[in-house]
This record gives structure tokens, C-alpha cells and sequence, in this order.
């Protein structure tokens, strides 16, 4: 493995053995430190297992993907604290809450990024190490085959999703915020050809569809693990069997982390199209064209 994988392991290791120690300081800024150093090690495996990564030959891309990761978040912290879009006097989130927060706003914000920075990079390179591993053998499988008016249908609902969660502040509604994108502009990116696990399913690929999903999963776990840990750290408030928990999250909570994670691929592929238009990309003579026009999804 590459030395800055290394790298991420110690700085795992040491975050998690000083947070133990009851060292406040690392305390207060673990879940960067250590999201940090998972991206460094996770990206050294994906490139010892595929030749290529974030860190070696996709640098740009890296940066992208960052960027991407930090607006999108702070798009899901205006759905949850309407506070920032309605102007009230309710501090908390609807359905998460931070406690123990750096009181020096610019230190504070500059936490919030660094955070929010590591998202999208743990679960795309969770996805592609579970690609390159555990489900190599998910291509050359059955098309998917859905007619199509489901394209339609997805979309609309996506739309109405992301717009009602917006003018109806309600902890009952945070399902619709973690499907709305996925039926949004997952349908759109492959109409486009832009990067689309429906695409791939359209060939009868599902590498991309479960690796993204099983890394919901894991980088899921994770997340609720080393928060547990924190210091600075985040709560929940779920309306619906929240009192069994396993760490900060409850139990039905977990299902939201896969969804989240197809939500992140396509939001990402969606704002990366815009800056990058598909038609300038390489040609892929392997990639098929979407039928989302047609009466149903093929190859």
C-alpha cells in the first residue's frame, strides 16, 4: 500500500486512541481528523486494487468531488434547520442537532467544511473499493427493463420531494430528503450520459448500484461510530421508533445511508456535468445509450 495510506491509518489510530484518552482538543475536532485520514487510506486501497485514484491520477476530479461534497451538505443543513431560509428563532435541526460546537464562528465554519469536505470522497472510494472487490462479478447480469413513463413519474416526484420538505417544516418528512435527488437527477444523468448506475443497470451492470450501496452501509456505520466518540458531535430527532438506537442513530435511521449514498453519486454526476459537459469526455465506446425516451430501459 502506498505510504500515505499508512498515513490515514495512523492518523486514525492516533485520533481515536487521544479521544479515548479524554484528550478535548481531538475530541472537539475528531470527526474531520479521522474522515481525513479514512479518504487518505481507503483512496491508497482503491489505488493498490485498480491502478487509479483520487490521489494519484484523478486530482482534479478530487477537487470536484470536494466541492461538490461541502455545497451539498450545507444544501441538506438548510433542509434541516429552517432557520437559514425562514428566519425563526428555532436553533436546532429538525432532524439532527451539533453539540459541543467551536463558540469562534470562523474556526466553527471552517470545521463545518473540513467535515463536510470528506463526505462524498469516503463514499465514492468506499464504492470503488467494494467495486474492484465484492462485486466484480455483478456485471454481464439480466438488463434492467422499466417502461417508460417511469422516467417521467421519477422525476416529478423527485421534484415534488426536494420542494416539500422546503415549505413544510416536519421531523416526518425526512425520507422524501434522502430519495428526492436520487429521483431527481439520477434519470437526468442518464439521459445526458453522464456518469449512471441506471445506465450501467440498463446493460445489466450492477457493480456501481451495489458497490454505492453497500458503501452507504459501511461508511454509515462509521459515521455513527466515531461520532459516538466525539466530543463535538451530532443527535437525532426521529418521530418514528427512535428510541432504539445503536450509537446516535436510531435503528430505522440505517436505512438511509444507502439511499444517501446513490443521492451523493447523482448529485455529484449532475453538478459535474455542468462544469463538464459529457460530450467533451473521452469516449467510452463500451457505455450505452439511456432509452430513457423509449418504452423501456435496455441495453
Amino acid at each position: 500500500m502506498r505510504i500515505y495510506g499508512w498515513f490515514g491509518l495512523t492518523v486514525i489510530g492516533l485520533a481515536q486512541a487521544l479521544v479515548i484518552a479524554g484528550v478535548r482538543l481531538v475530541g472537539e475536532w475528531f470527526t474531520p481528523l479521522v474522515w481525513t485520514g479514512y479518504v487518505f487510506f481507503i483512496d491508497a486501497l482503491v489505488a493498490r486494487w485498480t491502478g487509479q485514484s483520487y490521489f494519484t491520477t484523478r486530482r482534479i476530479e478530487l477537487l470536484m468531488v470536494v466541492l461538490a461534497s461541502v455545497g451539498c451538505w450545507w444544501l441538506f443543513e438548510l433542509y434541516n434547520a429552517p432557520r437559514f431560509w425562514r428566519g425563526g428563532e428555532n436553533l436546532d435541526g429538525l432532524w439532527w442537532q451539533y453539540h459541543n460546537l467551536e463558540p469562534n464562528p470562523y474556526l466553527r465554519r471552517a470545521g463545518y467544511d473540513w467535515a463536510f469536505a470528506t463526505i462524498f470522497p469516503a463514499l465514492f472510494l468506499t464504492a470503488d473499493a467494494l467495486k474492484a472487490r465484492a462485486f466484480r462479478r455483478l456485471g454481464g447480469l439480466r438488463p434492467l427493463r422499466l417502461p417508460g413513463w417511469t422516467t417521467t413519474l421519477a422525476v416529478t416526484l423527485g421534484g415534488v420531494s426536494a420542494l416539500v420538505p422546503l415549505l413544510v417544516a416536519s421531523p416526518w418528512l425526512v425520507p422524501l430528503l434522502w430519495v428526492s435527488y436520487i429521483l431527481l437527477l439520477e434519470p437526468i444523468n442518464c439521459r445526458r450520459g453522464s456518469p449512471s448506475w441506471l445506465r450501467q443497470a440498463a446493460q445489466g451492470d450492477y457493480r456501481t448500484l451495489a458497490s454505492l450501496v453497500g458503501s452507504g452501509l459501511i461508511c454509515g456505520f462509521l459515521w455513527e461510530f466515531w461520532n459516538f466518540w466525539a466530543v463535538t458531535r451530532w443527535t437525532y430527532t426521529v418521530p418514528y421508533w427512535g428510541t432504539v438506537k445503536l450509537f446516535e442513530m436510531p435503528l430505522l435511521g440505517y436505512l438511509g445511508f444507502p439511499p444517501f449514498a446513490l443521492e451523493a453519486f447523482a448529485m455529484y454526476h449532475f453538478l459535474a456535468s455542468l462544469v463538464w459537459p459529457p460530450g467533451r469526455r473521452r469516449a467510452d465506446a463500451s457505455e450505452p445509450t439511456c432509452a430513457c425516451t423509449a418504452s423501456h430501459v435496455e441495453s
